[in-house]
């Protein structure tokens, strides 16, 4: 800040009418009376021709501001004269020291080299020699030019010259005073000699006893000395001169920058324009506050005075020590950047706004100004209340409603209304609702969901069911469909009713006021939110009794989304539940425990069986239809339903699943000719069939995942068993592999939902299956919870179905084998084998009928068949008798007339055994048939 001569630096309270104004008005008219000053903007204007602008260019500017009587010129003017002397001063000082240095370095050198030559070896040895001059001449010449002076004399005690650079000054007078250097010292003069103007050394030349033998002169001439100070002088000038330069540009920047400040004004102009801002800086209502940077207050307008009610003698003193609230205090004397920053003085709500005054170079320190905003801010609250019920409303369309579960829809809007609308929010529903499906008639709901401040409110906890008094305001809510505002519970009597010591404790807990709404999707209703309030001094009114009707409106929509899903999501799980297998057949082949999961968004279409077969054989499959929905649980049950009727024909696994792409290919093209792409089906299957009297497992696969095998030593594997394409692509063999499993191997069939996820692939979905096994117990029961415990993640995205099989051996004394010879004699022989093993076995009940069946299959066998023929009796859950015979024609039931003589045999099998058929093997067939055990 520029101060002028004439101004003080303490602030004027005076405003522009009083003694300063018409101070300053005598000095603007002057002598004459009549000439006005303009006012700062116009002397602006007038000095660049046109009124905002320049002329063109800033050294036009510049040369404009520098040719007025401004500041500018003035400060230019002096700082130029200054830096002007200041140079000359410099070279003048330099060239004296540089003279100085020269003539010293002269006399140094002198006496140096004088004395060098003089004690050189061999100098004295000379003085003494008949012709002195032969040998000192050469020598005193070679050192002069090593070592750069103007010459080097040798004389005796006399003066007479023995060398000299001009021959012809050899033998004459030496020039200059030597009785010093006769006496032992050394003389240093500077004199006019024989070679001009001169600085020279006399130095004696000693004998050993200390006498003087002769003398030696060393010196440079004037004319060599001031030549060095000459060469110095005009790089001394070239640096003066660059100096002067830099030192003008640089006074030329500081003028320039002084012009943009004051504009070009004069102290006259400036002088006005104080007094104008200072009148403006008094008169506006706003405060205006000037803080050095140590904190102290430099300047406070008549409106800060009022505002902050400051101390007379504010000025000067710290901002924390002018009696404020430690807020503003604080903030005035840290300095820091506040933009609308309010502030509580007394009664008044200031808005604060503060800025560094050093930003661009000015003094340390901040500017801060004050506007009252008292009557701002109550409009303000008013629209920030408005802005945070619309954020609820926003919120609310986002945040309920992310799940399609009903119980978890009524949580999130209890949550939501918590703490931001309500103290307290409760939710209740019809069971109904909760089930999915529509309220009919009833009169109790149950509680859903409860949100709170706090956790001990005594309101009905979730889960307890409620029948609301038709004078409750739930209960009016529930029957008018309308909302309902109870500001005052204690003064509510239907509200009392409905239970007098629970709504006394509520009163007491401090719950004082509350809001019924509705949940209503169209016209149904689902239930009723109830809001209350125990914190919030204040009731709820009418225009949040408007907002809870609008924030329950949108939650309607989202647990009634959530209710049809639940309907239709159990709808298809029911269907798919009675598709699947209730209960497992009997069977001695395998001890199976299985598990199915639906999956948490959808019903899918997985599946499984277990299918006992002839000769005590069990087939096991595993099925997954792509998709899910009720079209996918449709398509399992026709699919499983095909299964059950292929595996009755005892088909190997390959050609039933030959049969069952035909079928998944008929299915998809009955969809796509409907019109509806979207809904072609896609499926994959594994079968497997175990028999126990050969322990052979025979597994075929189209698509789906390889079995898991636990053998009985605990180690885990994959079988290799081929990959075949799914179901439905047609066309494509399917291949089979054989394995033979040891008694108390465990086989280990699931669906891709357990080791396929979105975060994981199949191959690491594997790996930790393999690891589950290895840690699970012996039992397949253990075995299913230890995978599922590990493997089935919190939601499970698809269906999972789980079978362990552990295997059993049929004991070798439960089967009978005989080779039967292609003869009818031998039936006797095979009746009677059969009776006594049948006798052994203890089921002599059963051999009348095992006879006349094993008779009437044999020669069915050796009359229609071909060698070779083997019968096999297998004792398990029931008695089975196995006819085998290469041929491939296969028997079929008759019923014979009343005159023919034969075609009775199948019939009387059929009618003694529980059930009978044929399967067909790579070599033949096998006619089977089964009689329960007594």
């Amino acid at each position: 800040m520029v101060r002028l001569p004439d101004r003080s630096g303490t602030r004027s309270h005076r405003r522009p009418g009083g003694p300063r104004a018409r101070r300053a008005s005598g000095r603007a008219h002057g002598a004459h009376g009549h000439r006005t000053t303009r006012a700062p903007a116009e002397a602006f204007i007038h000095r660049n021709g046109h009124p905002g602008g320049a002329e063109p260019g800033r050294a036009a500017a510049l040369r404009s501001a520098l040719t007025g009587r401004s500041i500018a010129r003035q400060v230019f003017v002096l700082q130029v004269v200054i830096v002007l002397l200041l140079v000359v001063a410099a070279v003048v000082a330099l060239y004296l020291q540089a003279r100085h240095d020269s003539t010293q370095e002269a006399r140094n050198r002198s006496v140096a080299v004088a004395e060098a030559f003089a004690n050189a070896p061999g100098t004295r040895a000379a003085l003494s020699a008949p012709r002195p001059t032969t040998i000192l001449q050469p020598r005193a010449e070679a050192a002069r030019k090593a070592t750069g002076v103007d010459f080097i004399v040798v004389m005796n005690t006399d003066g007479i010259r023995y060398s000299h650079p001009k021959p012809d000054r050899i033998g004459k007078k030496f020039v200059g005073t030597i009785a010093p250097a006769l006496a032992g010292g050394t003389v240093v003069e500077e004199i006019n000699g024989t070679i001009g103007r001169l600085v020279q050394a006399v130095v004696p030349i000693k004998a050993p006893d200390g006498k003087v033998v002769g003398l030696v002169s060393a010196g440079i001439t004037t004319a060599n000395v001031g030549g060095a100070a000459n060469r110095q002088l005009p790089l001394v000038l070239t640096a003066a001169a660059v100096g002067l330069a830099l030192a003008t540009a640089g006074t030329a920047l500081v003028s320039r920058r002084l012009l943009r400040q004051t504009h070009g004004l004069g102290p006259d102009e400036m002088t006005r324009m104080y007094e104008h801002h200072d009148a403006v800086l008094h008169a506006v209502r706003e405060g205006v506050l000037i803080v050095s940077g140590e904190g102290s207050l430099l300047l406070a307008n008549d409106e800060a005075q009022r505002l902050l009610d400051l101390p007379a003698d504010a000025e000067g003193r710290h901002a924390l020590d002018l009696g404020l609230d430690p807020d503003t205090a604080e903030l005035l004397a840290s300095g820091r950047v506040a933009t609308d920053e309010v502030h509580r003085v007394k009664d008044r709500l200031l808005a604060v706004n503060q800025r560094p005054t050093d930003v661009q170079g000015g003094p340390p320190g901040s500017v801060a100004t004050l506007r009252d905003s008292t009557e701002l801010r109550a409009l303000s609250g008013r629209a920030e209340t408005a802005r945070e019920r619309l954020n609820m409303l926003y919120d609310a369309g986002v945040g309920i409603g992310t799940s399609l579960d009903v119980a978890r829809t009524a949580e999130e809007l209890a949550e939501l209304a918590v703490p931001r609308f309500a103290d307290f929010a409760t939710v209740d529903l019809f069971d109904a609702v909760l089930a999915g499906g529509q309220p009919e008639g009833a009169t109790a709901v149950r509680r859903a969901a409860a949100r709170g401040v706090l956790e001990d409110a005594p309101l009905y906890k979730v889960g307890r069911q409620i029948r609301y008094v038709d004078t409750s305001p739930q209960a009016r809510s529930l029957r008018t469909g309308q909302a309902v505002l109870e500001p005052d519970l204690a003064a509510a009597p239907g509200w009392h009713a409905q239970d007098l010591e629970r709504t006394g404790q509520v009163l007491e807990y401090g719950i004082h006021s509350l809001i019924t709404v509705p949940l209503r999707a169209g016209t149904l209703v689902l239930g009723v939110v109830s809001f209350w309030r125990s914190q919030k001094p204040n009731p709820f009114d009418a225009e949040e009794l408007a907002l809870a009707e609008e924030l329950v409106t949108r939650a309607a929509v989202s647990i009634d989304n959530a209710r049809r899903y639940t309907r239709e999501h159990s709808m298809a799980v029911t269907l798919q539940r009675s598709l699947l297998p209730r209960t497992l057949p009997e069977q001695s082949a395998l001890d199976i425990a299985y598990r199915y999961l639906p999956a948490q968004a959808g019903v899918g279409g997985d599946w499984f069986d277990v299918l006992p077969l002839s000769g005590a054989r069990v087939a096991l499959v595993v099925g997954d239809v792509v998709g899910h929905g009720l079209h996918a649980a449709a398509t399992m049950g026709r699919l499983r339903t095909a299964v059950h009727n292929f595996s009755a024909l005892d088909l190997p696994p390959d050609e039933l699943l030959s049969l069952l792409d035909e079928l998944v290919g008929r299915i998809d093209q009955d969809e796509t000719t409907d019109g509806d792409s979207a809904l072609v089906t896609g499926a994959t299957c594994l079968y497997a069939v175990y028999d126990p009297v050969s322990r052979m497992c025979t597994i075929a696969r189209a698509g789906h995942p390889p079995p898991a095998l636990i053998r009985p030593d605990g180690s885990v594997g994959f079988p290799d068993v081929p990959a075949g394409p799914p179901l439905g692509l047609g066309g494509l063999p399917f291949e089979t592999a054989d394995l033979t499993l040891e008694a108390g191997s465990r086989l280990v069939l699931y669906t891709d939902g357990l080791v396929e996820d979105r975060g994981r692939d199949i191959d690491e979905g594997l790996e930790l299956l393999r690891g589950a096994l290895e840690r699970a117990g012996d039992s397949p029961e253990e075995t299913c919870r230890s995978v599922l415990d590990s493997q089935l993640p919190a939601k499970p995205s698809d269906d999972v179905a789980l079978i362990v099989a552990r295997t059993r051996a049929l004991p070798a004394d439960h089967i009978a084998e005989w080779q039967v010879p292609n003869d009818p004699a031998a039936v006797g022989e095979v009746r009677a084998s059969v009776s006594r093993r049948l006798t052994a076995w203890g089921l002599e009940e059963l051999a009348f009928s095992t006879e006349l069946v094993l008779s009437e299959l044999v020669t069915n066998a050796i009359r229609y068949g071909a060698d070779p023929i083997q019968v096999r009796v297998l004792l398990d859950r029931t008695l089975i008798c196995e006819v085998f015979d290469s041929s491939s024609t296969s028997p079929h039931l008759r019923y014979a007339a009343m005159t023919d003589e034969g075609g009775r045999g199948l019939f009387l099998v059929a009618q003694l055994t529980e059930r009978w058929g044929t399967r067909y093997t790579p070599d033949g067939k096998v006619i089977w048939a089964e009689q329960p055990l007594p």
